[in-house]
């Protein structure tokens, strides 16, 4: 089985679903569904995304649902999955807020930002890479998983092998806004399709309407894994994608506040990891976040 080379990425991702046994920490007081519990009596002096948060009395956060293994909706059952769901719903737990006070929001790549800085919601969490350009709007807690960008393509294609191998008789397609397909326009001489979601990349993938779909790794193989006689990912990861939490710009009491989760929660990361990605007999190390300013 394919397997990625960065620390904390993640390659067979588990089909939505079928790894969503919990595998609960040592924390106390964690349940057997979920290895985090909701904490009381919360305070952080200084955040006005906190104080917009309990005048709502819920968290409203940004995700992806069309990301199996990482954020993904269920359209039959509703049901949300996926490690970074689960990491949205930690640091809620961790602000004092359970599910039932959590409103999720699909934001496309693309609006991301605006969202953000519109106060439409609190924190984003969905394969959210940081980047210079994107701190100059917004602020990001962690990084809390580290992958690179990769190439999806149809099972029977062997003339794509990866960023090397691609022409400007080529089609690759991303997401619109991402950084993924910014990387193909400057580094490529390919031909580029852009959509506000991954699955309607993997769509014209399917429907031989593009040649390859590109994005991190970690999503691509989780499509992969759904449709193995279909599709293939190729070739070695060609970036380092460092996953953060999109917070409000200049709130750094909010920042320290998830850094210090991550840094201190290395059980319910870990757990969170296997729950949803572990079937893949992979293992991840949690990174370091980086400095708060």
């Amino acid at each position: 089985m394919r397997t990625t080379r960065i620390v904390g990425a993640v390659a067979g991702i588990a089909v939505a679903g079928l790894a969503l046994t919990a595998c609960a920490g040592d924390e106390p007081g964690a349940s057997d569904e979920n290895p985090w519990t909701v904490a009381t009596d919360v305070t952080i002096e200084g955040s006005p995304t906190f104080d917009s948060i309990q005048s709502a009395g819920k968290v409203v956060v940004g995700v992806k649902e069309d990301q199996p293994g990482l954020g993904y909706l269920d359209a039959a059952t509703n049901v949300r999955s996926g490690f970074d769901v689960d990491i949205a719903r930690w640091i809620a737990a961790s602000l004092g807020y359970d599910e039932a006070d959590i409103d999720f929001q699909a934001i496309p790549s693309a609006n991301r930002e605006q969202a953000i800085i519109n106060g439409d919601i609190d924190y984003y969490v969905g394969t959210y890479s940081i980047t210079d350009a994107r701190k100059e709007q917004i602020s990001f807690a962690g990084p809390y998983f580290i992958t690179g960008q990769g190439l999806l393509v149809g099972a029977d294609n062997d003339t794509i092998t990866g960023l090397e191998s691609l022409t400007a008789d080529d089609t690759v397609c991303s997401a619109t806004g991402s950084t993924s397909i910014q990387r193909i326009k400057d580094q490529t001489p390919s031909q580029t399709k852009e959509y506000d979601t991954y699955s309607a990349c993997v769509e014209d993938l399917k429907n031989d309407q593009v040649d390859a779909v590109t994005t991190d790794e970690a999503i691509l193989i989780g499509y992969a894994a759904q449709e193995p006689d279909k599709l293939k990912v190729v070739g070695d990861v060609f970036s380092e994608e460092r996953y953060g939490v999109g917070i409000p710009k200049g709130d750094t009491a909010l920042q320290q506040f998830i850094n210090d989760m991550f840094t201190n929660g290395g059980d319910v990361w870990q757990a969170i990891f296997d729950k949803n990605l572990g079937a893949s007999g992979v293992s991840a190390t949690q990174p370091e976040v980086d400095p708060v300013g």
